[in-house]
């Protein structure tokens, strides 16, 4: 994938960026959506889109702005970093926000650019890009998760294609995806060097799906099942043998955006700041802060770390785009994010008190509600997209330089 660098355009050409994108975004966003953020993720169930909805993803899909630094020929903006900073600006001025996201984007997308065929990728990222295909990710199984390298689903080799065995699970949305990027073994007598990367619709004969319910109540992970499943070779991406190689260049790029480098940073820590939810909780001080000094103190403390952390994740994002994409580095940010997300989670359920303490039924408001599950929802922050015990292997070897002793 080529790499994306710092414009080296003058001044004035920016500056005509700047206004085509304004001049388009105020034509094409609905004003009825402002404000009104529509991430889509993985972990939720497609919902009908209300026609301003559907209308703003087709003119970004169109546009390629959804991706916007993605190459022109597959569907991308062709933006370079200036552009695409200068476009983000102009839709956060207007409230404006990015239809096109899911998985295909935060993992799948970047990771084909650099290692998919040209057929693949003419045949996949266009879509991708249009926001019209949803991808699942079929990496763990019930033997191999943190030690995802034990993989056991096996892909017997039949000619022209290959036969599909196995069980993976934690499969974020495979109740509503179209397709699967997922690791199979291709040889039994080698760990690593077995693994190869296939490319599988969920419609396939033999593919069953089995939603795995949460403790938040939602049920975004399932179990799948294959079953003699006839995968094509084309479908494959890489050589075989290669697929581990491929596997963690697209768990960087997972990484990079569980973290928030993915362009989600501001979303992570979005709704009413948890001072002003305490000033009104327990009440304030004769200097107008809030009563509780303990719990004042550890809510500057959190903001202090969220606030550091975002700073550290647009320099790390700036530095990966300089680069060959996301590093190591992401694990750090990986593990730093989930502490400090769950971080807020506790701090918001231990502001409201007995209303943090809601499940269902009268007496609790909506937004009491949805912290109470976001907050058990976020138990599997620092588990799924690897560990923090494994993230911390990564850290340990890969940039400390710290190596296991026989």
């Amino acid at each position: 994938m080529a790499t994306l660098l710092e414009s080296d355009a003058p001044a004035d050409s920016i500056a005509a960026f700047r206004a085509e994108a304004r001049e388009w975004l105020v034509a094409h966003f609905p004003p009825s959506l402002k404000g009104k953020d529509n991430l889509i993720s993985a972990l939720e169930g497609p919902h009908e889109p209300s026609p301003d909805e559907a209308a703003w993803q087709a003119a970004m899909g169109e546009k390629g702005w959804g991706v916007p630094t993605w190459p022109r020929d597959y569907g991308g903006g062709g933006l370079d970093r200036a552009e695409a900073r200068v476009l983000q600006e102009e839709m956060a001025r207007i409230g404006a926000w990015n239809p096109i996201g899911g998985m295909g984007v935060m993992m799948f997308g970047p990771t084909l650019l650099e290692y998919g065929s040209e057929a693949q990728k003419r045949e996949h990222i266009p879509a991708i890009a249009r926001g019209t295909v949803r991808w699942c990710q079929g990496y763990s199984e019930p033997g191999a998760g943190s030690d995802l390298a034990s993989l056991q689903t096996f892909a017997e080799d039949h000619g022209d294609h290959y036969v599909v065995n196995g069980q993976k699970t934690w499969t974020s949305g495979g109740q509503w995806a179209d397709k699967c990027f997922m690791l199979v073994r291709t040889d039994k007598t080698k760990k690593h060097e077995g693994i190869t990367f296939l490319l599988v619709d969920m419609d396939t004969p033999g593919i069953e799906v089995r939603p795995i319910r949460l403790i938040s109540g939602a049920s975004p992970f399932c179990e799948t099942f294959f079953t003699d499943v006839k995968v094509p070779k084309a479908n494959r991406v890489g050589e075989e043998g290669q697929g581990w190689t491929i596997g963690k260049r697209l768990l960087q790029h997972e990484r990079s955006s569980l973290s928030g480098g993915g362009g989600s940073a501001g979303r992570m820590f979005a709704g009413t700041p948890l001072s002003h939810l305490a000033k009104q909780a327990v009440g304030v001080d004769a200097e107008g802060r809030i009563a509780d000094a303990d719990l004042r103190g550890r809510i500057i403390r959190h903001d202090m770390d969220m606030r550091a952390f975002l700073l550290t994740l647009r320099r790390a994002a700036a530095e990966a785009k300089a680069s060959q994409g996301p590093s190591a580095a992401t694990s750090i940010m990986k593990n730093v994010g989930a502490r400090i997300m769950q971080e807020r989670s506790e701090l918001l359920i231990e502001i409201r008190g007995l209303a943090g303490l809601g499940w269902e039924g009268e007496g609790f408001g909506e937004e009491e509600l949805r912290d109470v599950r976001a907050w058990l929802f976020g138990k599997a922050v620092s588990i799924y997209g690897g560990s923090s015990e494994i993230q911390n292997n990564v850290i340990a070897k890969r940039i400390l330089g710290m190596l296991d002793h026989q």
